[in-house]
């Protein structure tokens, strides 16, 4: 038995380029935006947030302020410094119990959370003191705590201990990073303004040299340990990833026009966030390395920090921005049933508003009475696995779909008349035109149904072709139909210019003339767009 006709399957127009990236839809998210503005304007010049905990710290100016995660209110706020002293990197230890924090004075100093009392000083006694710049919790003993500073040292104490039990001596300049390596018990990872990241061992007491130097090209402002053996570093408007196996750069990150600030990582360490002074935020994968999504404030950047999910590691909660005027931007991801929630919250303010509250609340009651019978129903229509297992196949027992004028028309091997009665119909729209056109383009008998057409069969596959010729997708169709009525009308072009205006020869000629035209205009558009590429490339590389 002879298989059944089947029409042709339409032809879809290829999508473009999606609009976004799943990581751009991912940073998106973020919406739920609070600004908050720090006291007397001064710049936040540090963001801190220890492993699972509720608070993060938020230093700027004279002040240190701890906030809840979860309601994104402020829970204490401390300032206890010096009436000229400016705080510096403010840090909440793991249990939310004790905040440490340094300053421009050079005394770092532990207060306790709950009372914000003084509990100890450290570097008061010294005659010359120098501003401390980092202050970072240990990673393993809730008692130590390494510091930097002007002083071109990096040191690590103990609460219990007025003196420090290490210092680390190296530096020709300021030390205006420091981290602690994980997974490495007692190594330590400093940066300062000589141009050189420094890694340390402290399990030996006293005094200790660095075990590894990097040279990198600038004054590195921050460093971001990605694991045990990778450390990137915000050196200029550079970000060096340094491989502490291989002793070198793995690869050096050049997606900012000014210097970098602050670095960050986020989706559980899958991605490195990078701020700088021009303003953006760039996202880099850790595994290519290339920039996956990006975004923009409206002042300088000078700290950083992403706080993850509860539920989720993989998943972030907050992105903590500090701008160079004040501002501290809070942007929260919602997701799950959360984000559900406040969806519905959302309609029915706008209900309240409108003055249509009764009628939200009546369509909720009858929403929530179908879930409930859905809910009771579900399961009642499964007959087990002894059921009768039915295969779809070509049904012929329906009445067949019946093809249109022009689809039995190319079946038939009329290409020509298929072709007219297409461009005929302006109601099915293009999909139909370039699905046949497409089809004789494969069968080759795309000259043969343009062939020995009058000057009226003529008009329509110009026109069409005029309004198609700027399209990039469908560039390979309208390329061919404009070659093959070039050389198979050429000949024609002169019995054209001979007729007067109104007749059918002189519109085709006119059509013809336009179509060269756009052809020529696009072109000269082309080559622009190719220089303003090779600008900004040129930019781009500085």
């Amino acid at each position: 038995m002879a298989a059944e006709v089947q029409a042709l399957p339409p032809l879809r127009q290829t999508l473009g380029p999606a609009p976004l990236t799943p990581s751009q839809t991912y940073y998106r998210a973020f919406k739920s935006q609070l600004l908050v503005p720090s006291p007397h304007n001064s710049a936040i010049t540090s963001i801190t947030s220890p492993p699972s905990a509720e608070t993060f710290a938020v230093t700027s100016g004279g002040r240190s302020q701890v906030y809840n995660s979860r309601t994104r209110k402020i829970v204490k706020t401390i300032t206890r410094f010096g009436v000229d002293d400016v705080a510096r990197s403010g840090v909440v230890r793991r249990d939310g119990r004790i905040l440490l924090a340094g300053g421009d004075g050079g005394v770092v100093q532990a207060f306790d959370t709950g009372s914000r009392a003084v509990l100890r000083q450290w570097g008061r006694e010294e005659k010359r003191r120098l501003p401390v710049h980092v202050v970072r919790w240990s990673l393993g003993t809730v008692t130590e705590f390494m510091t930097c500073g002007d002083d071109r040292t990096v040191r690590v104490w103990d609460l219990t201990e007025e003196e420090p039990k290490w210092v680390g001596v190296g530096h020709e300049d300021y030390v205006r990073a420091g981290c602690w390596l994980p997974g490495q018990e007692g190594m330590v990872i400093s940066g300062g303004y000589d141009q050189t990241v420094r890694v340390w061992d402290t399990r030996q007491g006293g005094q200790g040299a660095p075990v590894m130097t990097f040279r990198v090209q600038g004054a590195v402002e921050d460093v971001c340990a990605l694991g045990s053996s990778l450390v990137a570093a915000a050196a200029g408007n550079e970000v060096s990833v340094l491989n502490l196996i291989s002793g070198k750069p793995e690869v050096i990150l050049r997606s900012h026009q000014k210097a970098v600030s602050s670095l960050a990582l986020a989706q559980g360490g899958t991605r490195l966030l990078t701020a700088g002074l021009d303003g953006h935020i760039k996202i880099h994968s850790t595994s290519t390395w290339e920039v996956v999504a990006s975004l923009k404030y409206t002042a300088p950047i000078l700290s950083l920090a992403v706080i993850p999910s509860p539920q989720n590691s993989s998943e972030d909660r907050h992105l903590l921005v500090g701008l160079q005027t004040g501002l501290l931007s809070i942007r929260t991801r919602l997701a799950g049933a959360e984000k559900a929630k406040t969806r519905e919250r959302e309609k029915r303010d706008q209900a309240l508003i409108a003055g249509t509250a009764d009628e939200y609340e009546r369509v909720q009651r009858k929403k929530d009475k179908l879930q409930g019978i859905r809910a009771q129903d579900r399961g009642k229509d499964f007959r087990g696995e002894g059921a009768d297992i039915t295969i779809q196949g070509n049904d012929r027992t329906g009445r067949a779909k019946k093809l249109k004028d022009w689809q039995q028309a190319l079946r038939r091997g009329e290409y020509s008349r298929a072709l007219d009665l297409v461009l005929a119909d302006h109601q099915s729209g293009p999909e139909n035109t370039l699905t046949l056109i497409t089809a004789l383009r494969s069968r080759g008998a795309l000259r043969a149904a343009l062939r020995e057409r009058s000057d009226e069969n003529l008009v329509p596959v110009l026109k069409w072709v005029l309004n198609n010729i700027n399209a990039p997708r469908i560039l390979h169709l309208t390329g061919d139909v404009t070659g093959a009525i070039l050389d198979l009308y050429a000949g024609r072009m002169g019995v054209w210019l001979e007729q007067g205006e109104g007749e059918v020869g002189w519109t085709c000629l006119k059509l013809v003339e336009r179509i060269g035209k756009r052809v020529r205009r696009t072109a000269e558009l082309a080559q622009q767009a190719e220089g303003c590429i090779g600008v900004m490339d040129l930019l781009a590389m500085g």
